[in-house]
């Protein structure tokens, strides 16, 4: 019998593993590098192990005694309805910690010991959420000890300058000569949206609510075949995860972002492409200004909350 797949970070590596691997146009029959992933991906070598693991379990590569693990179809044509969507064990614990470092809870440079005492848990698990801020570039570790938050969490013209950067980047990638269709991918990302529209827009976490739209706007660029283009949006979704933390869910407003989700891979898939990259980029400028517009007005609203408590 074969070993169950430890799948809490494989499954969360998974899905990372075939973009990068699409993105490099690999073949069938081609290796997985565990170095080169780890580096990549910001990971030791044991998790991208476990990861490829999973993927031979979904069929999606095999390993060879001594040799290491290879992919068994053209990364291009795999199916991402096959992948899992990535799941933490530790949600609620993530989102708490996150809550207080948005909120000012936590100071800019803090300590592990000083974390255990304020939510009494192991440190294992505490190490696991700190892993996690820190793969997604929240914290970072300073030297010798100690972690620090990065600085552009509480910098609102900077949240204003990446959907910026993203109105220039995301329709750019949609008008590039190579830009090729990914039919099965295209496929799940409407069938997610979809199932948003359904109801799962009241029942997903926010951290998953954020998954769900990095994806769909991730395959968008990935797409155009340009790793730099790829890179970027990577990068800038990051950042902006923590944006999207920091103001309370508006989960009405996003009916219309899954509609306008759902016409973007209808442009796209229906060869108008122009006409996509033009409606990307007023959307992606909607929305930016309505994100940032809430975060200040929930900001101002927490300032006006901590008045009145010390008037109290």
């Amino acid at each position: 019998m074969k070993p169950k797949i430890k799948k809490d970070l494989a499954e969360q590596l998974a899905p990372k593993i075939i973009d990068m691997a699409r993105a490099r146009s690999m073949r069938a029959g081609d290796p997985l590098r565990e170095e080169s992933f780890a580096k990549e991906l910001g990971v030791s070598r044991s998790p991208i192990r476990r990861g490829f693991a999973l993927l031979a379990e979904l069929g999606l590569a095999t390993k060879e005694p001594n040799r290491g693990y290879f992919l068994t179809a053209d990364a291009r044509g795999i199916d991402s309805r096959k992948l899992p969507l990535e799941v933490d064990p530790f949600e609620d614990f993530y989102l708490r910690v996150v809550d207080d470092v948005l909120r000012g809870d936590i100071p800019t440079t803090f300590f592990e010991a000083e974390l255990m005492r304020k939510y009494e848990v192991p440190r294992g698990q505490l190490m696991k959420v700190l892993n996690r801020l820190a793969n997604e570039a929240m914290i970072e570790r300073k030297p010798g000890q100690g972690w620090e938050i990065n600085s552009f969490l509480h910098d609102s013209k900077a949240h204003i300058q990446s959907y910026r950067f993203r109105m220039a980047i995301e329709p750019a990638a949609v008008l590039e000569p190579g830009y090729e269709v990914d039919k099965a991918a295209f496929a799940k990302a409407r069938e997610i949206q979809q199932k948003m529209l359904d109801g799962d827009i009241f029942s997903l976490s926010r951290s998953q609510l954020f998954q769900v739209g990095a994806q769909l706007h991730e395959l968008v660029v990935r797409c155009s075949g340009n790793a730099f283009f790829l890179e970027a949006i990577r990068r800038q979704n990051q950042l902006r995860r923590f944006m999207a933390y920091k103001a309370n869910v508006d989960r009405p407003r996003l009916i219309n972002q899954c509609k306008e989700h759902i016409h973007l891979l209808d442009l796209i898939e229906s060869g108008q492409r122009e006409a996509a990259a033009d409606f990307l980029r007023n959307h992606l400028d909607v929305v930016g200004r309505q994100k940032t517009d809430k975060e200040a007005k929930d900001e101002l609203e927490h300032q006006r909350s901590l008045e009145v408590s010390v008037i109290s």
